[in-house]
């Protein structure tokens, strides 16, 4: 079975830093998709950013980029996400998830993790 494990998380002031990891077991195949999704009390699960295992090709969503980096450890099967100039507006539950093809949808990918909260005050 795929297992996701996030953490990271945690307050942070407007401008500042936090990365978040997400530490994947049973993860075989090169052909993964991994993602970071985030959920804001009341809106729908949006994603942030995601990387194919295998190429390790980043995609952002626009209200992330220049400001967030993703990367992977494939040794330690191990995603990242870098969060620079965090704003109030990234205050979520930051999940983790991995599926086998490249989706913008939170239904394209079937493994999640737990959700790790980061809070970003003003």
């Amino acid at each position: 079975d795929v297992q996701l494990q996030a953490s990271g998380g945690g307050l942070a002031q407007t401008g500042g830093s936090l990365r978040l990891s997400c530490e994947a077991s049973g993860i075989d195949s090169d052909d993964y998709v991994i993602a970071w999704f985030r959920q804001a009390p009341g809106n729908k699960r949006e994603g942030v950013s995601c990387i194919n295992r295998r190429d390790g090709i980043p995609l952002y969503a626009d209200s992330v980029k220049g400001r967030f980096t993703i990367s992977r450890d494939n040794a330690k099967n191990t995603l990242y996400l870098q969060m620079n100039s965090l704003k109030p507006e990234d205050t979520a539950v930051y999940y983790c998830a991995a599926g086998s093809a490249l989706s913008e949808q939170p239904k394209g990918y079937g493994y999640w993790g737990q959700g790790t909260q980061v809070t970003v005050s003003s």
